[in-house]
């Protein structure tokens, strides 16, 4: 378990960010403002620490893409990240009943997160970069997605536009679909051009179910599996771990918590409706929980996560899928 001594909290913003580190007169803080997100602003940042906060960690939540480049810079020059998920920092928010809202005042809010976390034995962990290879891989897949999804935009209105804009649409959609085969083309290209990528895409696609571009999602939205310690872990990552309600006698349905990368679960689905009727393991779980009277969408949901726990696991051992194991 890590033990944090002092933390400085960063609200990172696409342009700028605004910087907290609490002194030691309770409910005083030093700041610092609108530091540009980029070198100049993390040069800045850097003088700004060794002055103020010498040997502290910095926390930070994730916000997309926005404060990678930042906690890259800051781990290369010897700092401990840790990066949030906003949903525990904004849980934290209501626990403090906080109903001001602004960057500086954010930045105190992810402070004081960080701290109370090292106060009751942190479940935080440092975050390590991606690799240029994973990042690149990130980059290509969402690409796709976006790409598919106007394609599918487009093709929705064919059905219902006026035939004077028809022909305009049916060239929309070409261009899509040439640049969707361009950039599938690109994905497998690139994994198959780094050792690290290839070896891990070859043991995911040993698993029935899922494919050559699944595995390309994977290994783009959740990164490196062998971060992740336990197969639990990349179930809350994903969103795909239960959220149960109760209060007193009052039980809700468990859901979802869907706190993860929405990306990451949309393109689990369909493989996991393919590996329900041909992968061994996760067949014999949804049938299992089918005849117990489940709801099809409950037996499904965990189903995906028996397929994301299968992924861990030829990923962890490095063995390709063994359906003897995985029934185990």
């Amino acid at each position: 378990m890590v033990m944090i001594e002092k933390v400085v909290g960063i609200d990172v913003a696409k342009a700028s960010f605004d910087v907290a580190v609490s002194l030691e007169t309770k409910g005083k803080y030093r700041t610092k403002g609108k530091l540009a997100n980029n070198a100049s602003g993390f040069a800045v940042l850097s003088d700004w620490l060794g002055e103020h906060a010498p040997g502290a960690a910095v926390c930070m939540e994730a916000t997309g893409v926005y404060h990678e480049a930042l906690a890259t810079f800051l781990v290369g020059h010897g700092v401990t990240v840790y990066v949030a998920n906003p949903a525990q920092v904004a849980a934290f928010a209501k626990s403090e009943l906080s109903r001001t809202k602004t960057d500086h005042t954010d930045a105190k809010l992810i402070a004081r997160f960080a701290m109370a976390q090292r106060d009751v034995g942190t479940t935080l962990r440092p975050w390590t970069p991606p690799t240029p290879a994973q990042r690149k891989l990130r980059a290509l897949v969402h690409r796709l997605d976006d790409l598919e999804g106007m394609r599918q935009r487009e093709h929705n209105r064919l059905d219902v536009s006026d035939l004077a804009v028809r022909d305009s649409i049916t060239q929309v959609i070409t261009t899509f679909d040439a640049q969707i085969k361009a950039l599938r083309q690109a994905i497998h290209d690139h994994i198959d051009s780094d050792p690290g990528l290839k070896h891990d895409a070859k043991l995911l696609g040993s698993i029935p179910g899922i494919g050559e571009l699944t595995a390309a999602y994977l290994l783009g939205c959740a990164g490196d599996l062998r971060r992740f310690d336990n197969p639990r872990k990349l179930d809350a990552f994903a969103g795909m771990n239960p959220a149960t309600r109760q209060s007193g006698r009052w039980t809700g349905h468990t859901r979802l918590s869907k706190l993860g990368p929405a990306l990451l679960r949309a393109k689990i689905y369909m493989p996991t409706v393919t590996a329900t009727s041909h992968n061994a393991a996760v067949h014999a779980l949804y049938n299992r929980l089918v005849a117990r009277g489940k709801p099809h969408l409950v037996a499904l949901a965990a189903a995906m996560r028996k397929l994301l726990h299968i992924a861990w696991g030829v990923i962890h051992s490095g063995k390709p899928f063994d359906a003897k194991i995985a029934l185990a």
